[in-house]
C-alpha cells in the first residue's frame, strides 16, 4: 500500500503493521525523482535529500514523484522551503493508481487566460534574472516577489541558494554580499524547536492539546496572571479560591476531569447554549396525539365491522377491499406513529462567535477556535450536469461566511472530463473578484447566478457609495465568466484537433526521415484531448482511448487554490475595485477524480464519497464534512455556522449529522408535481427530530468525520452491552490504560485497545497518513469544555494553531488513498463512509450511524440554508421517485431492514426506518383499490351489502380526523393546505407508476440477480428558451405512465357504463352507483395532475391522441357490454335503443 517507511518506523496509537499477514499488494518501485517540466517539453531532474524539514533523510517506498526543482542537499528556513514547496504542489497535477506511478506535473497553466489570484494554480510570477534560468521568484500571500537584496535583484530559490553555497554569498545583480544568508542554522533551530519523533498528525495533536496551557495562566498582555491561575489549576488559597471543590483539584474528580462541580459554581462561570429546542405548543400538539388515539380506535372498529360483514352478492369484491384496507391502516400506523413528538429548533450564532472568535484568556488575539470543515461537492457528468451549475455551487462555498483558513473543497468529478475541470479553473479565477465583492456588500445569495437574477431591488440596504459602481462591474465580469464557460466545449475541441494535427505532422516528418524513398503508410496516432499548457489530460479523452475512457482513467488531484495565509489578507484600493478593507483570502479548492479501471466495482456516488473522504482526511483533515450535490448551491452564507451551533454545543459530541432541509428554485408556481416536497420535509423531518434525528436525504449535510469512520457515539457502550445487555450484564473487564483520543474512538463489538492495534488498519487501509489524522479529526470536533457537563471536550483555543503546510508527500498519498484498489479487503463502504449496495445510499448510510447509537438534528434556518433544482418534467420526476422506491425496496430486502436494528434504536425511529422500507409495497394495494371502483360500476356491485348507515357513519369519521390531522400538521409545521394537497396527489400517482415498478425491480434483483442502473437526472432546461418551466409542458413516454393511464381511462369508461346501465334498468340500484361513482372521482382526483402533464401545453397536443383514446373506450366498452350484457337480454347493447 501507499505508505511511508516513516510513518511505520513511529505509528501513532491508530496504526501498526496488522497487515502482516495479508497478501502483499502490488506497488511501483521505490524511488523519488523530482523533476520539472522546461519551456522545450523536457523534463530535468534533480536530485534531493532532503524533501522538507518534517521528513528527512526518507526513503519514500511506494511510489515515484516527479516535482518542480529544488536544491540540492541543502536545509533551509522550514517556514521558507515549505510555503514554496507548497507553491510548487499547488501548481502541479498529481496523476497515479493502480500499478503506475504518482507523477506531479508541473502546470504552466490551467485555463487560456493568465491566473489572477496569487492562490491559484499556475499563478505567473516574476521570472528568475539568472541567464538560463527559466524559475519563477518566490511570492508572499499577496502574490508580491520575495527578493532577498536590497538591489531588488529578481532570483528564484534555487539560484539564490546556489549564490549562497558556492557564490560566497554575494548577490548576482549589485555583487554585495546578502545580509543574512545564515539559513542553516536557522532551520537546524527550528527543526529543534518544532520536535523530532511521531508523523506530521501526531505533531499537530500534541501542539493543539499543549496550546492552551501556556495561555491559560498569561493575561492578554502576556503576563502572569496570578488571578486565572487560581481560576485554571489546581492551585487554592483554601475558601476563597474561584473554584473550590471537596478534594482540593480543579475539575473534583477523580482524574481532575471536571465531573464534580457543584451547580453552583456555574455562577461564577457564565455559560450560555448555542442552541435551543422549541417545543410545539401544547394547545396543537395534545389534539394533534388525541385525534390520532381516536383514527385508531375507528380503524380498529371500522376493519373489524367489515370483516364481520360480508357482501354476498360479490365475495371477491369484499376481500379485495379488506385485504387492501387492512394494509392501508398498517401503513398509515407506519407513517403516523413517528409524528407523535415533532420539535423546532433555534441556533444563537452571536453565542457561537463570542465563545469561538473573540478575545479570550486562552485565545488573545482573537482567532477563530472554529473546527476544520470540508466541503464536498459531487458531480459526474458535464453533459447532463451543466459546469456553469457545479461553478455557481462552488463560488457560493468559496464565498460563505466561514473562517477561510478552515475551509476545504473538494470537488468529485466521476467522469474524469476535462471540460469540468477547466471549467473549475475559470470559476477558481473569477473567485477573486466574486469572493470579495461578496464579503465587502455582504450580498445574499452568493451564488452569482442567482444573485443576479433576483427579482426584488439588489439596492435595499445597501449603503456604501461604490456598490452600484462594484456592482456593475462584477455583473459585466461574471457575464464574460458564462460566456467563456459555455464556450468550453469548443475551445478544449479545436485546441485538440490543432494539438492533434501538430503531433501528425511531426510523425509525417519522422516518417520522411527515416524511410527516405519509400512509400509511406498513412500516419495513426491516437486522438487525445490536449490541455491549455500543451500536455494530455489524464483522465477521459472525447475520443475514449485505452487509459483515457469512462471507466478507465488514473486518479487525477489538482490543488485549484493553495491553502490560505493564516493571517488575513487584505486588498487594495489601486484595483478597479475597491477592496482595501476586505479580506481577499480564498478557501482550499481541490479537485479530484478518483482512479477507475475495468474490472472493478466503483459504486457510483457512494465511491465517489468516500474516496473524498480519504482524499480530504490526508490533505485537510476538517472534523466536518458538508456534502452537496452539484445543482445545490448555499443559499444562506451563515449556514455552516448555524450547523456547527448544534455539533459544538453541550451534547453535541452526539450528533452523527445535522441535516438541513431541501429548498428548490425553478418549480411551477402551482407544483404540480410535489417537486418542494414540504410534507416530508417540514412535516416528517421535524417529527423524526424529536425522536433519534432525520434520515439522510444525500445532499445538504454536515457530518461529523468520526462518524462516517464506523466509531461508536461517546458513552454508546455504557448504555447498552448487548441485546439482553439489561438482563444479562457482561462482567466488568479490567481497565486498561488507554490514550484520551483514543477513548473516544471506539467501534461496538472491539475493546478500545484491541480496536486501535489491530482492527483499525484492517479496517480503513494500512496509508498511515490516513489512520493518523482520525484522533487529530475527533479532538478537533469536540465541543468546548466549558461547561461540567461536558466529559470529553477540548480546551478553548486549541484550534487556533496554523495549519499544517501542503507538502507532495501528502498529496502523493492523497493520489494512493482514492486508487481503485484501496478499499481492497477494508471496510470501505461495508461499515465505513457511505455504505454501499443501495442506490439509496444516503438513508443507508444514516441508517447505519443511527444504529451505532448516534443522533442526528434537523437544523431550519429562517433563511433557506441551501437550494437546488428539481425536475418539473413528468417523466423526469416519475424515474427520480422510481429510483428513491427501488433504494427503499432494496433496503427491505437487505441487513439494513429495520426489524434487524440494534437495542441501541428508539422503537418510534425504527419505526420510520421501517416505514422507509415499506412504503414502495404499498403500491401493489393501492393499484387494486384504484380498479375496485371500476370492477364495481361495471358489475353493479359494491364494496359492501348496502350503504348502510353504520358503514356511512365510520366513513365520515374517518373522513374527518383525517381533515383535522392535516390541519393540525398545517399548522404545527407551517406548510399550506395546497402543498399538502397536492402531496397527496403525487403520492397515488408515483404509487401506481413508479412504486410498483420498483417492487418488480428489488424483486428482480434479490430473486433473479438482475442488477438496477440508473441514469443521472438532466439537469439543464428545456429547448424554449423563452419559458422557463418549458420542461413541465414536454411529454416524453415511459412506461411508468402505462399503469395511471390504464387506471383513468378504466375508470372513465366505468363511470359511463355504471350511468347507462343504472338509468336503462328496471330496479335502478342508486346507492351503489353513487358508492361507485364516489370513489372513481376520488381517483380520478388524485389524477389530474397526471392527465394535465399528459396533455403537455394547451394546444399542442397531438389530435391522434384523443382519436386513439376515444377509439379505446368505445371498444372496452362494447367488449365489456357483450362479455356481461344486463340481466334478460343476450344481445349487445342490452334493451337500449335510440330514440
Amino acid at each position: 500500500m501507499a505508505s511511508n517507511k516513516h510513518f511505520s518506523k513511529i505509528p501513532s496509537n491508530l496504526s501498526n503493521n496488522s497487515d502482516a499477514n495479508e497478501p502483499a499488494r502490488p506497488y511501483v518501485p521505490n524511488t523519488v525523482t523530482f523533476a520539472r517540466r522546461t519551456n522545450s517539453g523536457r523534463y530535468v531532474n534533480y536530485s534531493r535529500d532532503d524533501l522538507d524539514s518534517e521528513i528527512g533523510s526518507v526513503d519514500f517506498t511506494n511510489y515515484t514523484v516527479h516535482m518542480p526543482p529544488t536544491p540540492d542537499n541543502q536545509t533551509t528556513d522550514p517556514s521558507i522551503s515549505q510555503k514554496v514547496e507548497e507553491q510548487y504542489v499547488s501548481n502541479s497535477m498529481f496523476t497515479g493508481g493502480f500499478n503506475s506511478t504518482t507523477k506531479a506535473h508541473l502546470m504552466d497553466k490551467v485555463i487560456e487566460r493568465e491566473a489572477n489570484h496569487p492562490q491559484m494554480a499556475g499563478a505567473k510570477g516574476s521570472s528568475c534574472a539568472i541567464p538560463g534560468c527559466d524559475a519563477k521568484v518566490m511570492t508572499d500571500g499577496r502574490g508580491q516577489d520575495l527578493l532577498p537584496c536590497e538591489c531588488d535583484f529578481k532570483i528564484c530559490r534555487d539560484c539564490f541558494m546556489d549564490a549562497v553555497k558556492t557564490g560566497g554569498g554575494i548577490c548576482p545583480g549589485c555583487k554585495l554580499p546578502y545580509k543574512n544568508t545564515d539559513l542553516t542554522d536557522q532551520a537546524d533551530q527550528q527543526g529543534t524547536d518544532r520536535g523530532g519523533g511521531g508523523s506530521k498528525m501526531e505533531r499537530r495533536l500534541s501542539l493543539m492539546k499543549s496550546n492552551n496551557k501556556s495561555a491559560m495562566v498569561r493575561s492578554q498582555t502576556g503576563d502572569f496572571e496570578q488571578n486565572q491561575w487560581l481560576y485554571e489549576t489546581t492551585g487554592t488559597y483554601g475558601y476563597g479560591n474561584a473554584f473550590w471543590t471537596k478534594d482540593g483539584n480543579f475539575g473534583s474528580g477523580k482524574d481532575g476531569d471536571g465531573e464534580g462541580m457543584e451547580t453552583q459554581d456555574l455562577m461564577s462561570r457564565p455559560w450560555r447554549p448555542l442552541t435551543r429546542k422549541l417545543s410545539i405548543p401544547a394547545a396543537v400538539l395534545s389534539p394533534y396525539r388525541l385525534l390520532i388515539l381516536i383514527r385508531v380506535v375507528v380503524l380498529a372498529l371500522f376493519l373489524s365491522w367489515r370483516i364481520k360483514h360480508q357482501n354476498q352478492d360479490a365475495v371477491w369484491l369484499w376481500g379485495m377491499s379488506v385485504v387492501c384496507e387492512l394494509w392501508f391502516a398498517f401503513s398509515w400506523l407506519l407513517d403516523q406513529l413517528p409524528k407523535l413528538c415533532p420539535v423546532n429548533r433555534s441556533t444563537d450564532l452571536q453565542v457561537l462567535k463570542e465563545k469561538f472568535e473573540m478575545p479570550t484568556p486562552s485565545n488573545p488575539t482573537g482567532k477563530s477556535d472554529l473546527p476544520g470543515l470540508d466541503v464536498f461537492v459531487s458531480t459526474a457528468d458535464p453533459e447532463k450536469e451543466p459546469p456553469l451549475v457545479t461553478c455557481n455551487t462552488i463560488l457560493s462555498i468559496l464565498a460563505a461566511e466561514y473562517p477561510c483558513e478552515k475551509l476545504a473543497c473538494y470537488v468529485s468529478d466521476d467522469g474524469g472530463a476535462l471540460l469540468t475541470f477547466e471549467a473549475m479553473a475559470e470559476a477558481a479565477s473569477f473567485a477573486n473578484i466574486w469572493v470579495p465583492f461578496c464579503r465587502k456588500h455582504a450580498i445574499e445569495p452568493r451564488n452569482p447566478d442567482s444573485y443576479f437574477s433576483l427579482k426584488r431591488d439588489p439596492y435595499k440596504n445597501k449603503v456604501k457609495s461604490d456598490f452600484v459602481k462594484d456592482r456593475r462591474m462584477v455583473k459585466r465580469e461574471y457575464d464574460e465568466f458564462k460566456v467563456r464557460i459555455n464556450s468550453l466545449p469548443d475551445s478544449i475541441r479545436r485546441r485538440s484537433d490543432a494539438y492533434h494535427a501538430r503531433e501528425e505532422i511531426k510523425a509525417m516528418k519522422m516518417q520522411r526521415q527515416n524511410r527516405d524513398d519509400e512509400l509511406l503508410e498513412p500516419v495513426k496516432i491516437k486522438k487525445a484531448t490536449w490541455m491549455a499548457d500543451g500536455t494530455h489530460w489524464p483522465g477521459t479523452w472525447l475520443t475514449s482511448s485505452s487509459d483515457h475512457a469512462k471507466g478507465d482513467h488514473a486518479g487525477i488531484i489538482q490543488v485549484m487554490l493553495k491553502p490560505p495565509s493564516d493571517e488575513p489578507l487584505h486588498g487594495d484600493s489601486e484595483s478597479f475595485i475597491d477592496f482595501a478593507d476586505v479580506d481577499i483570502r480564498l478557501p482550499l479548492l481541490v479537485y479530484v477524480s478518483r482512479e477507475k479501471r475495468p474490472g472493478y466495482d466503483h459504486n457510483k456516488k457512494a465511491g465517489a464519497m468516500n474516496a473524498l473522504v480519504r482524499a480530504s482526511a490526508v490533505m485537510s483533515n476538517g472534523a466536518f464534512i458538508l456534502n452537496l450535490d452539484c445543482d445545490h448551491y448555499i443559499y444562506n452564507s451563515e449556514a455552516m455556522r448555524e450547523g456547527m451551533c448544534f455539533m459544538l454545543d453541550r451534547g453535541g459530541e452526539r450528533l452523527c449529522y445535522v441535516q438541513f432541509p431541501q429548498r428548490f428554485e425553478g418549480i411551477d408556481p402551482s407544483d404540480r408535481y410535489a417537486n418542494h416536497n414540504t410534507v416530508f420535509f417540514d412535516v416528517n423531518m421535524r417529527a423524526l427530530d424529536g425522536l433519534m434525528g432525520p434520515v439522510y436525504v444525500g445532499t445538504g449535510c454536515l457530518f461529523r468525520r468520526v462518524a462516517l469512520y464506523g466509531f461508536d457515539p461517546p458513552k454508546s457502550r455504557e448504555r447498552s452491552s448487548g441485546c439482553f445487555g439489561c438482563c444479562f450484564p457482561r462482567g466488568k473487564k479490567k481497565k486498561n490504560h488507554i490514550s484520551e483520543e483514543n477513548r473516544a474512538l471506539r467501534m461496538g463489538e472491539y475493546d478500545d485497545e484491541e480496536m486501535s492495534l489491530s482492527i483499525v488498519p484492517k479496517k480503513f487501509g494500512n496509508s498511515t497518513f490516513l489512520l493518523d489524522s482520525i484522533p487529530v479529526a475527533e479532538f478537533q470536533g469536540r465541543p468546548l469544555a466549558d461547561h461540567p457537563s461536558v466529559k470529553n471536550g477540548r480546551p478553548p483555543g486549541a484550534l487556533t494553531i496554523p495549519r499544517e503546510l501542503l507538502d507532495a508527500t501528502t498529496v502523493a498519498e492523497a493520489i494512493a488513498v482514492i486508487s481503485c484498489w484501496y478499499e481492497d479487503k477494508t471496510e470501505w463502504g461495508s461499515r465505513i463512509g457511505w455504505i454501499y449496495g443501495s442506490v439509496t445510499e444516503d438513508v443507508v448510510t444514516g441508517y447505519r450511524m443511527h444504529n451505532r447509537g448516534w443522533r442526528s438534528v434537523y437544523c431550519v434556518t429562517k433563511r433557506d440554508a441551501f437550494r437546488g433544482t428539481a425536475p418539473i418534467n413528468l417523466t423526469d420526476r416519475l424515474h427520480q421517485v422510481l429510483r428513491w422506491a427501488t433504494g427503499s425496496v432494496e433496503i427491505f430486502f437487505s441487513r439494513n431492514n429495520a426489524f434487524l436494528a440494534s437495542p441501541k434504536m428508539m422503537i418510534l425511529q425504527r419505526i420510520a426506518y421501517l416505514n422507509v422500507g415499506i412504503y414502495p409495497f404499498t403500491s401493489i394495494f393501492l393499484i387494486v383499490y384504484c380498479f375496485l371502483p371500476a370492477l364495481s360500476l361495471f358489475s353493479g356491485q359494491f364494496i359492501v351489502q348496502t350503504l348502510n348507515v353504520t358503514f356511512l357513519v365510520y366513513l365520515l369519521i374517518i373522513s374527518i380526523t383525517l381533515c383535522l390531522l392535516a390541519l393540525l400538521e398545517i399548522k404545527w409545521s407551517g406548510i399550506s393546505l395546497e402543498e399538502w394537497w397536492r402531496n397527496e396527489q403525487f403520492w397515488l400517482i408515483g404509487g401506481t407508476s413508479a412504486h410498483i415498478a420498483a417492487v418488480l425491480q428489488g424483486l428482480l434483483k434479490v430473486m433473479a440477480g438482475v442488477e438496477i442502473s440508473f441514469t443521472l437526472t438532466t439537469k439543464s432546461g428545456g429547448d424554449d428558451v423563452d419559458d422557463e418551466f418549458a420542461d413541465l409542458y414536454m411529454v416524453k413516454w415511459t412506461s411508468l405512465m402505462i399503469p395511471p393511464i390504464t387506471i383513468m381511462m378504466v375508470n372513465l369508461i366505468a363511470i359511463a357504463v355504471g350511468f347507462s346501465r343504472t338509468i336503462y334498468a328496471v330496479v335502478p340500484q342508486w346507492s351503489k352507483l353513487l358508492g361507485g361513482v364516489f370513489f372513481s372521482f376520488w381517483v380520478l382526483a388524485h389524477l389530474y395532475p397526471f392527465a394535465k402533464g399528459l396533455m403537455g401545453r394547451r394546444g399542442r397536443t397531438p389530435t391522434i391522441v384523443y382519436v386513439w383514446a376515444g377509439l379505446i373506450a368505445i371498444t372496452i366498452s362494447l367488449l365489456w357490454v357483450a362479455i356481461n350484457p344486463p340481466a334478460g337480454n343476450t344481445e349487445i347493447g342490452g334493451s337500449f335503443t335510440f330514440p
